[in-house]
């Protein structure tokens, strides 16, 4: 449906998409942009060899040897936001999947996410026809698919699925979903991957920036 402003900037939508090849390739662009998406890290302090932390604080005068002394365990990020899906634009405009299954295929691609493929009815016969072709047959240990959390060109993020919660609240007149609300529940897995790397040095490079406004404090003009 056309927004009636030609000349409106593009928004960019963020996605999940799934890393690797793979049949079938699961993508969802997301609908609607989160209203509202919550990052979380806590962080932990020990002192070496049992002592109790507040008396390390206690007793260290120096804070360049209290912090070589302190030993932190830093968490994982988390990220949780909810997704909403609406087949309603869609419907106005006659199409046809919507018509025909509303926003299920959507909601059924981001279940897929959370499942090993190996479970998969698909995935079991691209298993049963490459074993049978190689002439032996082998188990897989079952695991998810590994996916991308994309948000804008900053945040290429790779992650692990922890909770997905579907909330159906609107049906077509054979029962199919027209609106849902998706709750997801994100880890971000760190390390030398190329993705985490990249999004990485974009928060550097933030971070960087704000350096300007920081000596404006300092140092007023």
């Amino acid at each position: 449906m056309s927004n009636g402003f030609p000349g409106k900037p593009k928004i960019l939508r963020g996605a999940f998409v799934e890393y690797g090849l793979s049949f079938p390739p699961l993508i969802v662009v997301f609908q609607f942009n989160p209203v509202q998406l919550s990052r979380n890290r806590s962080l932990s302090y020990a002192a070496p060899g049992g002592t109790e932390l507040r008396r390390l604080h206690r007793q260290e005068k120096n804070l360049g040897d209290l912090q070589k002394l302190q030993v932190a365990t830093v968490q994982e990020q988390t990220i949780a936001f909810d997704i909403r899906l609406d087949a309603s634009d869609a419907l106005d405009d006659e199409n046809t999947v919507a018509e025909q299954f509303g926003i299920s295929p959507q909601i059924g691609t981001l279940e897929l996410m959370v499942l090993p493929k190996e479970e998969s009815l698909l995935g079991s016969l691209v298993n049963l026809v490459s074993g049978s072709a190689s002439g032996f047959s082998f188990t897989k240990i079952p695991r998810p698919p590994l996916v991308l959390f994309v948000f804008g060109r900053k945040r290429v993020l790779p992650v692990n699925i922890l909770g997905l919660n579907v909330t159906e609240t609107a049906f077509s007149a054979d029962l199919n979903p027209i609106q849902a609300t998706v709750s997801v529940n994100l880890t971000v897995i760190e390390g030398r991957n190329v993705p985490y790397q990249y999004s990485r040095a974009m928060t550097e490079a933030m971070s960087a920036l704000n350096i300007a406004d920081v000596a404006d404090v300092v140092v007023p003009g």
